[in-house]
């Protein structure tokens, strides 16, 4: 049943070209005047979503609800959304006025009724006196201000954005964003917009949804979502941040960095693997080594305006980033500290590699479009199908040729090492720790080498 406390809910949304999978089941619900900003890297399917809900795209599967009625199928011009585009997309030949008063004329409005609308949204952009200029003639920002205008005329209950600020420079995004979060309160309709800029979602918005591959992460508060991420992915997008290996030893005991630290998180188990995330701001630095859970190294310092941005490498081989706003020589051996509440310990997406597999015979084992040498396993017949387990660490990336193919995706620095999630050219993820420098796009050969192959019954 459709629940109208949201102005827009998406159910079980999937989109797909062919074999490519852009939207994965998506569930999404917005209430009525709120704020809302999709965030994420390019290419993780927000714009794509945008489309789907302005009606640009048909869904491959699910269902979109906009104030209480399905509009799935529904084209866009009759959906009560307006979109304003990276691009702007105004017509070059029509001035300021014939603009914004384009979708007012299609309705056949009364002459005076257009000029006061016009007017209206034309003071509230802060363009007014600017109506019989060439769009031609306006800079990025005044431009922005028009596309915005020509969206907000028509009284549309829903405010699409996709990425309008992206074409500013910073000084002016920084502007337009104020504008935008005070046009929003002054005109009490839902805002649904798209960015890539994670200073700018938690800056703008009541509510962030943080997009990867295609999938939700997490929804929430600015606030929650920055001090509580729900996946080392969204702790590593949103703001700078520590991220290291861990293990909960118990309810409010946790060990990372060869030391345990109390913390206030609780319900883990016991001797659980987990990821810790430390926020550099909250880490503190002290002059005496002594005084610190830790001390380290100090291997650079960066005056960042506000505050110094300190790379600091502990004694047990641990590179953490450090935000003070006192300065400190690089070279120096300092302590470090952090509070048990600002240790946020997070579950673990995954302990392994797990692959669906087939057991070719006794030695040999197919995955990854791929016949690979195993360690002899008994208790299986041939051509059964099986799960493949192979550690992080046990995956190793080649410059030349192995075994497949792959592109490094995602780059994730946990302290100590990198863990990479690299797509093989069976169009699956594999992960791999390593402590070789590889950058995001980087071509490697992927090898796993017999004993590190764990055959499983499904």
């Amino acid at each position: 049943m459709q629940d109208f406390n949201y102005i827009i809910d998406v159910r079980n949304v999937h989109k797909s070209y062919k074999d490519k999978v852009v939207l994965d089941n998506i569930n999404l619900s917005v209430r009525k005047g709120e704020f809302v900003t999709i965030l994420g890297p390019s290419g993780c399917g927000k714009t794509t979503l945008l489309r789907l809900i302005a009606g640009f795209l048909p869904a491959t599967s699910g269902q979109i609800f906009i104030g209480g009625k399905e509009i799935t199928g529904v084209p866009p011009y009759k959906r009560p959304v307006n979109t304003v585009f990276q691009k702007y997309a105004l017509f070059p030949h029509l001035n300021v006025y014939d603009n914004i008063a384009f979708g007012l004329k299609l309705k056949k409005l009364p002459r005076k009724e257009i000029d006061r609308k016009v007017a209206r949204v034309l003071k509230m952009v802060s363009m007014t006196d600017y109506e019989y200029r060439s769009v031609d003639s306006l800079s990025g920002g005044q431009q922005q201000r028009v596309a915005i205008a020509r969206a907000i005329v028509n009284e549309p209950e829903v405010l699409l954005l996709d990425e309008p600020l992206s074409a500013l420079d910073l000084k002016m995004r920084q502007d337009m964003q104020m504008e935008l979060k005070e046009l929003h309160k002054n005109l009490k309709i839902t805002f649904l917009y798209v960015t890539h800029d994670q200073e700018e979602a938690l800056t703008l918005s009541d509510t962030v949804v943080v997009m990867s591959e295609g999938a939700i992460q997490q929804t929430g508060s600015p606030m929650d979502v920055y001090n509580e991420p729900a996946n080392s992915f969204v702790a590593d997008f949103i703001g700078a941040s520590n991220i290291l290996n861990a293990e909960m030893i118990e309810d409010e005991l946790v060990r990372f960095a060869n030391h345990d630290f109390k913390c206030v998180d609780k319900g883990f188990g016991e001797h659980t693997p987990v990821d810790v995330v430390l926020r550099p701001e909250d880490i503190v630095v002290f002059e005496n080594p002594s005084n610190g859970m830790l001390s380290g190294k100090i291997q650079s310092v960066v005056f960042k305006g506000v505050h110094y941005e300190l790379t600091v490498l502990t004694e047990d081989g641990y590179e953490l980033l450090v935000h003070d706003y006192n300065s400190f020589n690089a070279g120096a051996t300092v302590g470090l500290s952090v509070k048990p509440f600002d240790i946020h310990v997070m579950k673990k997406e995954r302990l392994c590699n797990t692959f669906e597999g087939k057991l070719i015979d006794s030695s040999h084992v197919e995955f990854l479009g791929h016949e690979f040498e195993c360690q002899e396993v008994h208790g299986f017949e041939p051509g059964e199908k099986v799960k493949v387990e192979v550690d992080f660490g046990h995956v190793e990336l080649l410059d030349n040729e192995g075994m497949i193919e792959g592109e490094v995706k995602y780059i994730l620095y946990k302290g100590d090492r990198y863990h990479l999630t690299v797509l093989t050219d069976w169009d699956e993820n594999i992960y791999v720790d390593t402590q070789d420098v590889w950058d995001d796009g980087d071509k490697a050969g992927i090898s796993i080498l017999p004993e590190h192959i764990r055959v499983i019954h499904l």
